[in-house]
């Protein structure tokens, strides 16, 4: 059984960092995309980043360069470092993975995902 458990959310003031981690088992990581989505309250789910099997990352535009996934094959663990955030990133963040080795910006085409972690940025 494939899970993903995420964990590293919290409150943090604009301009603050923080670091989200995504503990896999079940599947290796370094087989397969990964990424991170973001969903605000009334809002539909936005990709926020993703990482190819060969290590590629993308990311969606609203990021502008504050974000940074990164993986870990030994700890089969995904990152995303939050830096500069804004309160408009406040969110429930959740990792995600998907039977390909592409990443995808479309939520559908990944097949497990983890509970999410509460992002709050205060102004």
């Amino acid at each position: 059984q494939v899970q993903l458990v995420e964990s590293g959310g919290g409150l943090v003031q604009a301009g603050g960092s923080l670091r989200l981690s995504c503990v896999v088992s079940g599947r290796t990581i370094s087989s397969y995309a990964m990424a991170w989505f973001r969903q605000a309250p009334g809002k539909e789910r936005e990709f926020v980043a993703g990482i190819s099997r060969g290590g590629s990352t993308s990311y969606g535009d609203s990021i502008q360069g504050r974000f940074t996934i990164s993986r870990d094959n030994v700890e089969n663990t995904v990152y995303l470092q939050l830096n500069s955030l804004k309160p408009e990133d406040t969110a429930v963040y959740y990792c995600a993975i998907r039977p390909s080795i592409w990443v995808a910006t479309t939520s559908s085409v990944y097949d497990y995902w983890g509970q999410g972690t509460q992002v709050t940025v205060s102004s």
